[in-house]
This record gives C-alpha cells, sequence and structure tokens, in this order.
C-alpha cells in the first residue's frame, strides 16, 4: 500500500500485514481442526444429489467445503456470507490480476475498487465545483476563481476503499468464511486449484462452487492501446491528474468518467463510434450526450481511434479518421481513456475441466435458478450472460443462491424491471422499459408516452440554468393502463428512481400513479403531473411552482 507520506503508509501496511497474518492463522486452526476430525482430501467424488440438502457434520463431510466461492466482489462476497450465517461451511478466493498498466487493488470487487464506489465520490466532487456559480448567487462570498486538487481527492477516494477492503476481510473472519487471496481454477466439478506468485499450490473440494468473477475492460485490437491508454481499472487510482484526455467510447462508464473529469475542469473529449448508452432508452441518451456537449465536452463522432503512439512530447498521439471526409487526423492527449465495453473474466478458469462452456464474451448462460449446465456449479453477477450487469443485482442473486442451496428458502432472482441510474453531470435514472422496448413488444398503437420538461427550484438562483434541460417521460400500456417503464434526467436520479421503482415492481397504472400526492418542492412530485402526451407537439414547459 503506498500513500504521499511515509506516516500513513506505515500505519495502513501495518494494518495490512496484521490482516494478513490473522487469516493465515485463523485457517491454519481451521485446516488443524478440520484433520483432526477426519476432513476427506480433496479430488474428484460422487456428483451429489440434485437439489438443495441439508449441510453433513464433519465426520460425514465428503468435500472440504460445502460451498466454494470463486470471486470477492459484490455477488461473491454476499453469497459467501449469506451461506455462513445459514450454517453453511464455505471458503472464498479472490485474485486480482494487475491492469496493462499494473493497476491492482484489495477484496471487494470492481464495485468497490474501480467503479461505483470511487465512480459516485469523484462525480460528488465534480458537482461541488459545478456549483460554484450558484453557490455566489445563493449569498456565498467566494473567490472569484477556484481550483481543484485532484491528489488530494484520490488520497481520500482511496483511504475510503482501503476501510472497505479492511472491512470485508474483517466480515470474512467474523463468519468463519475462509478466504484464500488466490487465482482459483477447476480441475473437475468439484475440485479447485489455487495459485499465487511464490507460494506452493492448494487444492480445494466444494459440493456447490459458484462462479463471481465478473469482468474486465476490453481494449479491443487498437494498436497500441495496451500500452498507452488506460481503462476505468486505473483511472481511478491516478495519483496525478489525468489532463486533457480523451475517453474513447459511449458506455455509461465513458460518459460518467468524461462527466466527472469535464467539470472537474479538464478538457475532455470523448470518441464515439455510433450512439450514446446502447441498450438503454435512445431519446434518453441522445438527451445525455447533447446536455454534455453543451456544458464542454467536445464530441467526435462516428470514429474510433486508428492508433496510439507516444509523441515525442511524452504526450498519447492518436490518429483517427474524420468521419465525413476520411481525412487521416492526429492530436495529442495527456491521457486516452478507454471505456469500449468489458468482458468476462473467465478465459483461464479452466472452466472446460468442469464441462462448461462460456459465450464469445466469455459469460456463462444460466437458467432461472442461475444453475449452469454442470449441475452443482452456478454463476451470478456481471458474469452471466443477458442480465444487468448491475451491484444490486449481484448481491440480491448472490443472497437468494445462499438460501436455495442450503434448503432455506426457494425465491428465485427476478431480473425484470430493475432501476439503476447513469451519474453523468446531469443524472439519468429509470425503471422498467425503454420507449424502443415497449413499442416492439406491445407494439406503437398500444403504447402511450407522457412526457415534460421541468426546472429544478434549486436552479432558479442562476439565469443562465436551462429551462428545458430536465425531462420526464413515463411510458404506459394503453390496454391495461399499466406504467411499463418511466425515464427522468435531472438531479438526484437515482434517489428518485429507487423510490418509484417500488410502484413498477408492483405493476402500478397510470390512474393509481396520478393519484398519488407529491411532496413539495421537489423533483420527484414532477413525475406525478405528466398530463401531455409525446406526438402532440412540443413537450411542455412547466409553469408556476
Amino acid at each position: 500500500l503506498f500513500f504521499n507520506d511515509t506516516a500513513t503508509t506505515e500505519i495502513y501496511t501495518s494494518l495490512f500485514v496484521g490482516s494478513v497474518r490473522c487469516v493465515q492463522e485463523t485457517g491454519d486452526l481451521m485446516e488443524k481442526k478440520e484433520n483432526k476430525s477426519g476432513t476427506a482430501s480433496t479430488g474428484e467424488a460422487a456428483a451429489p444429489k440434485k437439489g438443495p440438502e441439508p449441510m453433513v457434520t464433519e465426520a460425514k463431510r465428503e468435500f472440504e467445503y460445502d460451498i466454494f466461492v470463486i470471486g470477492g466482489g459484490s455477488g461473491g462476497l454476499a453469497l459467501a456470507k449469506e451461506a455462513a450465517e445459514l450454517g453453511a461451511k464455505v471458503a472464498l478466493a479472490d485474485f486480482v490480476k494487475p491492469s496493462p498498466k499494473g493497476t491492482q487493488w484489495g477484496l471487494g470487487g470492481t464495485c468497490v475498487n474501480v467503479g461505483c464506489i470511487p465512480k459516485k465520490l469523484m462525480h460528488y466532487a465534480a458537482l461541488c465545483g459545478a456549483s460554484f456559480k450558484d453557490q455566489k448567487e445563493a449569498g456565498w462570498e467566494l473567490p472569484e476563481k477556484m481550483a481543484h486538487d485532484w491528489t488530494h481527492m484520490q488520497e481520500n477516494v482511496a483511504r475510503h476503499i482501503y476501510s472497505l477492503n479492511w472491512g470485508y476481510k474483517t466480515q470474512l473472519r467474523e463468519k468463519k468464511v475462509r478466504y484464500y487471496n488466490k487465482f482459483a481454477s477447476l480441475l473437475d466439478k468439484h475440485t479447485i486449484l489455487l495459485q499465487a506468485p511464490g507460494v506452493p499450490d492448494e487444492k480445494a473440494s466444494a459440493k456447490y462452487i459458484v462462479i463471481a468473477v465478473g469482468g474486465r475492460p476490453n481494449y479491443e485490437a487498437i494498436p497500441g492501446a495496451k500500452e498507452y491508454a488506460i481503462s476505468s481499472d486505473d483511472l481511478f487510482w491516478l495519483t496525478e491528474p489525468p489532463g486533457k484526455t480523451l475517453v474513447v467510447g459511449a458506455s455509461y462508464v465513458a460518459l460518467e468518467c468524461a462527466g466527472f473529469l469535464s467539470h472537474l475542469g479538464f478538457p475532455v473529449t470523448i470518441m464515439v463510434r455510433s450512439i450514446f448508452l446502447r441498450g438503454y432508452d435512445q431519446d434518453m441518451a441522445t438527451r445525455v450526450g447533447d446536455y454534455m456537449e453543451k456544458h464542454g465536452v467536445k464530441m467526435i463522432k462516428e470514429t474510433v481511434p486508428d492508433s496510439l503512439t507516444k509523441s515525442p512530447s511524452g504526450k498519447v498521439l492518436v490518429k483517427f479518421k474524420d468521419a465525413k471526409t476520411k481525412a487521416v487526423m492526429e492530436e495529442e492527449y495527456d491521457t486516452v481513456l478507454l471505456a469500449i465495453g468489458r468482458k468476462a473474466v473467465t478465459a483461464e478458469l479452466k472452466l472446460e475441466n468442469a464441462g462448461i462452456k462460456t459465450e464469445p464474451n466469455g459469460k456463462i448462460i444460466v437458467n432461472e435458478k442461475d444453475q449452469t449446465m454442470v449441475d452443482n456449479i452456478f454463476a451470478i453477477g456481471d458474469v452471466i450472460f443477458g442480465k444487468p450487469e448491475l451491484t444490486p443485482v449481484a448481491i440480491k442473486a448472490g443472497r437468494l443462491l445462499a438460501q436455495r442451496l442450503l434448503g432455506k428458502g426457494t425465491e428465485l432472482m427476478d431480473y425484470v424491471n430493475i432501476a439503476s441510474s447513469v451519474y453523468t453531470p446531469l443524472e439519468y435514472g429509470f425503471c422498467g422499459l425503454s420507449e424502443e422496448d415497449a413499442i416492439k413488444t406491445y407494439t406503437k398503437d398500444n403504447v402511450v408516452v407522457y412526457h415534460t420538461y421541468f426546472k429544478p427550484l434549486e436552479w432558479n438562483f442562476l439565469e443562465s440554468r436551462e429551462d428545458d434541460a430536465c425531462y420526464i417521460k413515463i411510458v404506459v400500456e394503453k390496454v391495461s393502463n399499466r406504467v411499463l417503464g418511466f425515464h427522468y434526467l435531472g438531479p438526484n436520479a437515482g434517489e428518485i428512481a429507487q423510490g418509484y421503482a417500488v410502484a413498477i415492481k408492483l405493476g402500478v397504472t397510470k390512474a393509481q400513479w396520478d393519484k398519488t400526492v407529491g411532496i413539495h418542492p421537489t423533483c420527484a412530485e414532477e413525475l406525478l403531473s405528466i398530463k401531455d402526451v409525446k406526438g402532440g407537439g412540443a413537450a411542455p414547459k412547466k409553469k408556476g411552482c
């Protein structure tokens, strides 16, 4: 662990070393106790009966563990802790291979270390700066200019992440989950090989195995990408400011990172191959991109980099073709951030040894029980094919799977109508079907879309704040009057979407929706007073309070 000051480094290093010793000593004691009680050695064993069975005593134990989880992200940790609380003997293996730039991190997975948590903190830091002009109009006496200290922000973000890493290790130890900081792969359907540099290989066996390894950024075949570009695996751990940045891609990762970098004061360009936010409502996605472009983010559309090289100045030289003229263009950047999708990290797990096949992107197909084609091996989280790649999804799926495996529940994970949000400068929250998917499923004649623009009350301190930036639409099925989905573009989108998601999950109708009395004055209440139908002319702008 490295920090900018020696004292902090020494403190965290001593804590880290102490935790490793505690975990190792606990593991050694557990092993000694198991050996005395006659635990079976590792190796291929007879296939278990299908369906959940009660956990057995140590004397009758056929495998070393009841459940072995491969992957220490949100889903894997949730499952391991839930299973241990229900009385199972559980182990979890997690090992982070460095990014091409050499970035590594601790226990907790993508969300904690290089995803949701650092992203939201940096997004909040950016919003603090963006509100500078509002603060002045609200009466605060401030300097004419404000400067941002990237290094100071990054250190604070890192400290919070380290505390979470430490907390997860502590929780596993308290719940008696054996933690292996080793890379796990399969020898067969019940046997796991555990490897780490500088230490002997180990083997472990388990009745059930759960794959929860998540994914890593995709670099594609762009010459020079791995040598000269970074990804979201690296951005949040940069100790020096990124400077002039090119973001390649138009995924939510690309737009979120470009958004907070721009609001922190860096010159940012987004290079977009085709559309913003593929798979999302395209009306809303376009509005997100337009708002960012209007507020200082440069866009290079219908283009991808041809190559990345190091220029004599030490910067990254990006060559690309102009979308219209096809002329070869080039520009220098301090940082090039690739955000062109992710792939499941299953290639080195040797799943074929257990009889599991993966899709071309590395993902695993599972049934409604999150079960793979091998009866005792399951998968959850971002590694499964065709399901939402969201932390809360992995957590809930993991807990429910643990309960089913141990005969403590029968509830299946419901992957329908899951709320989410995109933390761009103007946030986008939603739940349910996009307008396009609703029309595709129910036909255009049986779908009605209600919409409106609105201006948050707080924005009225500053005259330059737009009247038509924030936008809402509600997608309704005509025959049943059921709300199929809602889409909100404005402040605090995640907080607002979470509340209304309950109504969507319960099958709320537009009539019931309209009967709800709002809280005044809030942005959330704007969703309850929408009467105008899309397609009947320009969307109305709210007047009055």
